[in-house]
């Protein structure tokens, strides 16, 4: 006979969440790389922790597989995304499409609005494809290099390639993020992007007058000669020509043209393999080490920069490391995470302790502002915990729905708070899907750009200050 389920008391909730945070401190304190294995293996002891807490209240094994498979399946899209952006990374590294890129921006982008730059170069390419991740694996990698040679700090413009890409990603009609919060809302998109426009302007336009002034007192710039030299450098490795430009367009031309990301990538990766072939003959016999069967040399090469680990070796040693990519391979490490923390989301939503904390949270809500401020919170406690920022927009929607009609208060209201806290503030954290992807497309920690990324910083800020100065806050119009 099976022994009666117990729903836990908040602080048997609250019990794996601090034994992992404890974890986690001490994986910062004896590891450089965290992502190596010590934040994979604290989520799992977690994980097994709060099973056992689990099979105590009276919940099977078999509840919490369940959840656990239904919590890795939603992180599914995301996981296979990922490799793609490191095949992506590869074939456009061999192509010569990310050095072209730096080549040329070094020439357009002048130091003292770089920031800026990269800010507003990112929101744009983010905001016409729907997607802050295609956007920071093709244009983002190319500005973090062009940043570098700059003598920018890395985590710096990681910052500013994070906080452009989300802000396109947050207003554009094609991001699944942005239909998927007016979705669980109740409202429409158009409403839900108009609303949100009011919190969201504020918010990119401090960032943008942050990243200008940091831009205009850096004394990190480097000389023309110096400029001069990169590029030289650049040359006398690759083919570098403005037709390399044709891969990139393509590729967004197919994602505005609502292409679904992953045949979009598959495009973008087959589109870098074909530029390699035909434009850096060079560079395919030298990483294949096969001479005199092109055809030979470029399957090798093509084969291994999409799925291994790739380096290209310039005369200037201090470019050397933007020329790296680790293919489908090098995306392992980020992959065990994702997995490790959704088997933690997983055990802790089938055990109900999520539902526990965002509960006792409801009941301490007595005004308006006080409830945006509990859904605010409950977002990024579900990007801390759930590890994916789809959950992180969907239970809290779900949950508070009710609360705000009783309120009286309009369903923009609620999905303009899931996404200023959701969506945006999904890449702060180093085990969520964001934040791990991000840190390894980029080559940053995630708690080395965090400080720099303004925007997702101050979107959940804003929404706050709006609540409680009851700014924008529509209402239904009493009977």
């Amino acid at each position: 006979m099976s022994k009666p389920k117990r729903q836990p008391s908040l602080i048997e909730s609250f019990i794996p969440i601090l034994f992992l945070i404890i974890l986690l401190s001490f994986n910062v304190l004896f590891w450089d790389d965290t992502l190596e294995g010590a934040n994979q293996v604290a989520l799992m002891t977690a994980a097994a922790l709060s099973g056992l807490l689990g099979l105590r209240l009276g919940f099977t094994w078999k509840d919490m597989r369940k959840q656990i498979v239904k919590s890795i399946s939603t992180a599914m899209p995301a996981i296979l995304i990922l490799l793609f952006i490191g095949a992506l990374a590869g074939t456009w590294l061999i192509s010569g499409v990310v050095p072209a890129l730096i080549f040329y921006g070094l020439d357009i982008l002048h130091p003292a609005i770089f920031l800026f730059a990269a800010v507003v170069t990112s929101g744009i390419v983010s905001l016409a494809t729907g997607s802050s991740w295609s956007t920071i694996a093709t244009i983002g990698v190319a500005l973090l290099g062009i940043g570098s040679a700059m003598g920018f700090n890395e985590a710096m413009v990681a910052g500013a390639i994070i906080s452009g890409a989300y802000f396109g990603d947050k207003i554009s009609p094609l991001s699944d993020t942005t239909n998927l919060a007016p979705a669980v809302s109740g409202t429409d998109l158009f409403t839900h992007i108009k609303y949100m426009l009011y919190t969201t302007v504020p918010s990119m336009t401090i960032t943008l007058i942050i990243f200008l002034v940091i831009g205009f007192n850096n004394d990190n710039t480097i000389s023309p000669e110096h400029i001069n030299q990169v590029q030289q450098a650049i040359d006398n490795t690759f083919v570098i020509t403005p037709w390399l430009f044709l891969v990139p367009v393509l590729l967004f031309t197919v994602i505005v043209l609502k292409v679904p990301p992953l045949p979009a990538l598959g495009i973008g990766i087959l589109l870098g393999g074909v530029a390699a072939v035909i434009f850096q003959p060079h560079i395919i016999e030298k990483l294949s080490g096969v001479s005199g069967n092109y055809f030979k040399a470029s399957y090798i090469a093509v084969m291994q920069a999409t799925y291994g680990n790739t380096s290209v070796t310039t005369p200037d040693p201090a470019m050397n490391d933007l020329f790296v990519a680790g293919g489908m391979a090098g995306m392992l490490q980020t992959i065990w995470l994702i997995i490790s923390a959704m088997v933690f989301g997983g055990i802790m939503e089938a055990n109900g302790m999520l539902r526990r904390i965002t509960h006792s949270i409801l009941k301490l809500v007595k005004k308006d502002s006080s409830l945006i401020a509990s859904t605010a919170f409950s977002c990024v406690f579900f990007n801390i915990t759930a590890s994916d920022q789809y959950i992180s927009i969907v239970v809290p929607g779900e949950m508070y729905q009710d609360a705000y009609k009783d309120r009286g208060l309009k369903p923009e209201v609620l999905s303009r708070t899931l996404e200023d806290s959701g969506t945006v503030t999904s890449v702060l954290v180093p085990w969520n899907t964001g934040g791990a992807t991000q840190a390894r497309v980029l080559g940053v920690p995630t708690m080395e750009y965090l400080p720099f990324a303004f925007f997702n910083i101050l979107s959940p800020l804003m929404t706050l200050l709006f609540a409680y100065l009851n700014i924008k806050i529509r209402r239904f119009r009493k009977k």
